[in-house]
């Protein structure tokens, strides 16, 4: 799973090994950004984890995965913002709201693409 948030920038997944120990791996591609979840909604996040030379994800730590699923309800319990792009600039700055804003335009992109092959 992919997470966007206004703090960070997510990818959820379930590892070898994570399934019998009822965790799941949180990975980031920025730093900063696991440290954000943990203070924010995900106290028990363990250590990080920092290896870009063998990991698409340079940033990784392990969660038990009902305190993730908690930690996503948290962050959604907590939207009191009317537009994510704005608050995003607000929270982490210019440069991570342009680099959300490609990834919107992209798949703004393939959704026009879709319409128009629908009609």
């Amino acid at each position: 799973m992919w997470l966007f948030t206004p703090f960070g920038y997510f990818s959820i997944v379930q590892k070898p090994g994570d399934a019998k120990d009822g965790m799941l791996t949180v990975r980031a591609r920025f730093a900063g950004d696991l440290d954000a979840l943990r203070t924010r909604h995900l106290a028990t996040l363990g250590v990080v984890h920092y290896d870009p030379t063998h990991n698409d994800y340079a940033y990784r730590a392990r969660a038990p995965k009902a305190d993730v699923a908690q930690a996503i309800a948290a962050t959604v319990n907590a939207i009191d913002y009317d537009n994510f792009k704005h608050e995003v600039s607000q929270v982490q700055g210019h440069g991570r709201s342009d680099i959300y804003m490609r990834v919107w335009s992209v798949l703004k992109s393939a959704q026009d693409a879709l319409t128009r092959a629908a009609r």
